[in-house]
């Protein structure tokens, strides 16, 4: 026979209504009190019923969570670390792509929502402000992933671009490079004009001018690198490092300046942004401005269930990206 709360409340001596906040994980139950509890549930084998559970508390135990491709590896790392804090808490997750179509999105959202969800978790939004009256009128909770919008119910984790964009392009000042491009991406959205600002700022403290002919967009992909280098190197005069806005984009920039003759780092530098594991499989390997994926996935789940929970929650996470140093960076000749 099925194994049920009250079997688990006789076994530990304690009410049902203990044992079902401690399997919640409620910190309203003492830790050595819960973690009695969770041991005497797994012993005896229980396994929770998620419809009775829903329809008790008008629950589905689920999150909805919305990317924009998994082809990306950034995405693949921040869902893992949604994933692990879902199956830790007993929720499930219904995954979709938007494949970077904001109307697309808008529709995967309503769905989600209609389909009951408990929460949302969107990363890489591409639904701007003037959606946020929809977004707000589902009334259920939905926490962004490197978006800056906020409302009654919308929530957002995000890393710090400026500051990610000021330390690429910082990085290659104190190389001695003056002359610094910036590969930006079409699709970028706010993330793509916050680390064009941080690479303004920190040319501009160093005293040095932004060129036109050297501001260049690719798409965020391989392929888009490579055509934005392409129109790069036919810039005169060449810069001397670059700045792009993922590692994907730097990958692809690497391949055209090797395939145009140019030693890289010897005569061309190359940041990316991201510190997806792909930079280290390229030859020279890829410096780059790491952003914490799994982090932001899991503080996004985590935010969410804490919202649901009736706990407090910040509205607003940002998170600092680092600087790894590999190959593909150095002074220029």
């Amino acid at each position: 026979m099925r194994v049920t709360i009250k079997d688990i409340a006789r076994a530990a001596g304690v009410s049902h209504t203990t044992v079902s906040r401690a399997l919640r994980g409620s910190e309203e139950i003492r830790p050595e009190t819960r973690a009695r509890i969770q041991a005497i549930a797994e012993a005896m084998g229980y396994r929770p019923n998620p419809v009775a559970r829903a329809l008790q508390g008008r629950r589905t135990q689920t999150l909805g969570v919305v990317v924009t491709r998994l082809s990306d590896p950034f995405h693949t790392e921040v869902v893992q670390g949604i994933e692990m804090v879902a199956q830790a808490r007993g929720y499930g997750i219904l995954l979709s792509l938007s494949h970077e179509d904001p109307e697309k999105e808008r529709a995967i959202v309503e769905l989600l929502a209609a389909k009951q969800v408990d929460g949302i978790i969107v990363a890489a939004s591409r639904l701007g402000s003037r959606y946020l009256p929809m977004l707000e009128a589902l009334r259920i909770p939905i926490v962004l992933i490197n978006s800056h919008q906020t409302g009654p119910y919308i929530y957002s984790v995000a890393t710090d671009n400026v500051h990610g964009g000021y330390l690429a392009a910082a990085y290659l000042i104190r190389l001695g490079h003056r002359a610094i491009a910036y590969i930006g991406s079409r699709r970028g959205g706010r993330s793509n004009q916050d680390r064009y600002r941080g690479y303004r700022q920190a040319l501009r403290e160093a005293g040095l001018s932004v060129r036109p002919e050297w501001i260049v967009k690719g798409d965020g992909r391989v392929e888009g690198g490579e055509a934005a280098m392409r129109r790069l190197l036919e810039a005169d005069p060449r810069p001397t490092a670059v700045f792009c806005y993922n590692d994907l984009t730097a990958i692809g920039a690497l391949k055209a300046a090797l395939r145009a003759g140019l030693r890289v780092p010897g005569d061309l530098s190359i940041i990316g942004f991201d510190g997806l594991e792909e930079g280290t499989y390229v030859t020279p390997t890829l410096t780059t401005v790491a952003q914490p994926r799994r982090q932001l996935g899991r503080l996004a789940a985590e935010m969410l269930l804490e919202i649901l929970e009736g706990r407090p929650s910040p509205k607003h996470i940002l998170l600092q990206g680092t600087l790894i140093e590999r190959e593909s960076c150095g002074p220029p000749l």
